[in-house]
């Protein structure tokens, strides 16, 4: 399920929402139709079209909320106490459910969401905020001292992404979290190094 963030739905128009954004995890926009929408929130068909014009305007709802909740949770990380180590070092470490991949980095994948600019907007606005926000803390540590050497903030930034995602992806290959982890491990290593 998503972050503690989610709040129990309550109207139709929640339910909706939330079940497509799961489907969206789950399946994928082709795979997400508006009556698997439907049987998932409880919803009738009426219901749906009385608060979404469509498919398309639901699952943008459901993207915008799934970035939103991504980006609120990397910034109560990134933004919280500690070095900027330490803040790195919690964004990758932070719980998440590896063997289902990152519903936002899910998106990416999805040919119908890449090629409409509406839908790929949320999912681009927040993987841009996230590697601004990275970027920002290694600037940081490299103004404190706590970080030495050459490091390019866009590109550790960029880098901590990638490393993120493509665990997901490795891990998914696999069956197993274990190469999530020793992407992670690596990284951190190789910060540390600096």
């Amino acid at each position: 399920m998503y972050s503690a963030v989610m709040s129990t739905p309550k109207t139709t128009s929640e339910r909706l929402v939330e079940a497509t954004r799961e489907l969206l995890w789950e399946r994928g926009y082709v795979g997400t139709s508006p009556k698997a929408v439907q049987q998932a929130a409880g919803a009738g068909q009426g219901s749906m079209y009385h608060h979404f014009t469509g498919k398309q305007d639901l699952a943008l709802a459901a993207i915008r909320r799934t970035a939103e909740e991504m980006g609120a949770a990397a910034e109560a990380v990134l933004g919280g106490e500690g070095s900027a180590y330490a803040r790195i070092e919690a964004y990758l470490l932070r719980e998440r459910e590896v063997l289902r991949g990152c519903p936002v980095g899910r998106l990416t994948m999805d040919p119908e969401v890449i090629a409409d600019p509406e839908l790929r907007a949320p999912v681009e606005e927040v993987l841009g905020r996230l590697r601004g926000r990275l970027a920002e803390v290694v600037q940081e540590g490299l103004d404190s001292g706590e970080l030495r050497g050459s490091l390019d903030p866009e590109e550790i930034a960029a880098t901590v992404v990638a490393t993120v995602q493509g665990g997901y992806v490795l891990a998914r290959a696999t069956g197993s979290r274990a190469p999530f982890d020793s992407a992670v491990r690596g990284l951190l290593a190789l910060l540390a190094a600096t």
